[in-house]
């Protein structure tokens, strides 16, 4: 018998989302009418737990804090940004960085109507963040693309001279590597599923976003394979499922099992869907395969849909104890968990396997990414030899 609810979990509301935001205004009447600042989304994926606030938290400009009227305002810009980036179906990922960007960059400027607002004041906000904050090249090309699509796609508006506005060039940095021994010690440091999730980004090459949003279904133990679905870039791409994590893998998933049982006992048990899936098969958020491999612990409620979810294990959890591994390791690197994945492309190359083979595991769009990892295995023990060895 199908242990699921007729009927979906607890919804929020029906209301669609227009009807839930401020109503826009016309181009040059920038104050409306509100109650107050917008509340934070408790939608996981749209709000994070950063130092002094996340995105979607009102920051301060600098004039000081913004009147109600102004920060509704803002608000309703943030939402029809918000619309205009699900029309174009970027990514979730896309949408809570543009999000902030573009409410950091109206704050800034005093709350001020961005209709009136063009080039000069671009610049100085990408200015302020190269001298004053002292954010990377990558930090400030996103926050210039994040600006652009608002006043392209938003505002429909072309700003003179921001097309032209250059772009900050970023540095050429070789990648953080670990030793295999480094990678054992490590691993030796954790337990649990933050073991399994260490161990997947090294022995399958996985960002760590793509080891989290792996799905039950995506787990193909006959082949040995793993799906990696809408990587980076959206594209799909299979990779190698260690033989070492087969036992703990299929342990891990029959803990997802139980919970998943009990949660559709309660009346729960959904998960999001990709793009329009969920219209499609409106059942599919409560089928077992399409649950994370590696759930959060709470669930929560999707901003988009009203209903009660539970989302795959939050990044800054895996990045925070991932942190203090390394150092309880004594690894001197500045190793994060995208070093996991450098050290499995580096071995790889150092084991034998060509550069094609791995670019398609690392699922790299360009074969000169990969090629990095050339220049880190062709010096050192394995590589260039120092002419001082040669001297008697």
């Amino acid at each position: 018998m199908d242990a699921r609810p007729a009927r979906p979990g607890p919804r929020r509301s029906e209301v669609p989302l227009e009807a839930l935001t401020p109503p826009w205004w016309v181009v040059g009447h920038w104050a409306v009418s509100g109650s107050g600042p917008p509340t934070k989304t408790s939608d996981p994926e749209t709000s994070s737990p950063t130092k002094g606030g996340g995105f979607d938290q009102e920051p301060c400009s600098p004039s000081g804090p913004a009147s109600a009227g102004a920060a509704v305002a803002a608000n309703a810009l943030i939402q029809r940004l918000r619309q205009t980036i699900r029309q174009r179906h970027y990514s979730r990922r896309t949408e809570k960085s543009y999000a902030g960007w573009v409410r950091r960059f109206v704050a800034f400027h005093r709350y001020r109507d961005p209709a009136l607002l063009g080039t000069a004041e671009v610049r100085a906000y990408l200015t302020h963040l190269a001298v004053r904050q002292q954010v990377s090249a990558s930090t400030q090309n996103q926050a210039f693309s994040a600006l652009l699509f608002l006043f392209r796609e938003v505002l429909e508006r072309k700003v003179e001279g921001l097309d032209d506005t250059p772009r900050a060039k970023s540095a050429v940095r070789l990648p953080v590597v670990l030793s295999r021994h480094e990678v054992r010690a490590l691993l030796g440091r954790l337990r649990g599923r933050l073991w399994l999730i260490a161990s997947l980004m090294y022995g399958s090459g996985l960002r760590l976003q793509e080891c989290l949003a792996l799905r039950i279904k995506d787990v193909d133990f006959g082949r040995r394979v793993l799906v990696v679905r809408d990587g980076k870039g959206r594209k799909d791409r299979e990779t190698v499922l260690p033989g070492k994590l087969t036992d703990p893998l299929r342990e891990q998933l029959q803990r997802v099992r139980s919970r998943h049982d009990r949660d559709l006992a309660d009346g729960r048990g959904a998960v999001t869907l990709p793009d329009a899936l969920e219209r499609k098969y409106p059942r599919a958020p409560w089928e077992l395969g399409w649950h994370w491999v590696f759930p959060a612990s709470r669930e929560y409620v999707d901003t988009r849909t009203g209903l009660l979810r539970r989302h795959h294990l939050h990044p800054t959890v895996v990045q925070r104890i991932l942190r203090g591994a390394v150092r309880a390791a004594g690894i001197a690197k500045p190793a994060t968990s995208h070093s996991l994945r450098h050290s499995f492309a580096t071995h790889m190359l150092e084991s034998g396997y060509d550069i094609r083979t791995i670019q398609d595991l690392l699922g790299h769009r360009d074969l000169s990414t990969t090629m990095i990892y050339t220049h880190v295995t062709s010096i050192g023990s394995k590589g260039v030899r120092s002419p001082l060895d040669d001297e008697p």
